[in-house]
């Protein structure tokens, strides 16, 4: 009979890596440097949805543990530990700006993982467009290399807040200024 041992793998290791995190700030991941261990059956769909050998991840509470031992490396995302580091695929961003506040001058995000995020020169907010529609591609800076897209309903909003600025559209949020693109034909 194998002798039990202490070493957690997988799941279980990020799940008490990042148990430390909790109600005290983040794990410090950028301190980290395991070596590779392989992959892990993790994936950030499009929509925000974790899925873990596609299944959604059901409890809000795993999803931001693990979302607390996320890294971007240059080789890809990553969750790691002091001692395991397991590439995980991300189809756009990992996050999502679901929801917006506006005081003094500053813009607050909430991530749908509970991270609350003022734009600022530290945080920016960028918009690409997609050459071939169009459309608006909006995100916001996190922590580290990690971004959130903002949220449709949430890019709504922060139209209605900019101001018309040499034809195009810009927002303002701790003394750095956002350009949201330009502006339609209607003006807006």
């Amino acid at each position: 009979m194998a002798e039990p041992t202490d070493h957690k793998s997988g799941l279980a290791a990020l799940a008490e890596a990042a148990k430390p995190a909790q109600g005290r700030g983040l794990p410090p991941v950028h301190l980290w440097h395991p070596e590779h261990c392989g992959d892990i059956d993790i994936v950030i769909r499009r929509d925000g949805t974790w899925l873990h050998e596609n299944s959604p991840i059901g409890r809000a509470e795993l999803v931001r543990l693990f979302s607390t031992v996320l890294r971007k490396d240059p080789d890809g995302y990553c969750l790691v530990t002091p001692v395991e580091k397991l590439a995980m695929r991300v189809e756009d961003l990992p996050f999502r700006a679901v929801a917006l506040t506006q005081a003094d001058g500053v813009l607050g995000f909430t991530t749908d993982v509970g991270d609350v995020v003022e734009a600022g020169d530290e945080h920016p907010i960028r918009v690409e467009t997609d050459a071939a529609t169009g459309e608006p591609a909006p995100a916001l800076h996190v922590r580290a290399d990690l971004w959130a897209r903002i949220a449709r309903p949430v890019f709504y909003e922060l139209v209605e807040l900019a101001a018309l600025e040499d034809g195009r559209l810009v927002v303002r949020s701790g003394g750095a200024a956002f350009d949201l693109g330009a502006t339609g034909a209607d003006g807006r």
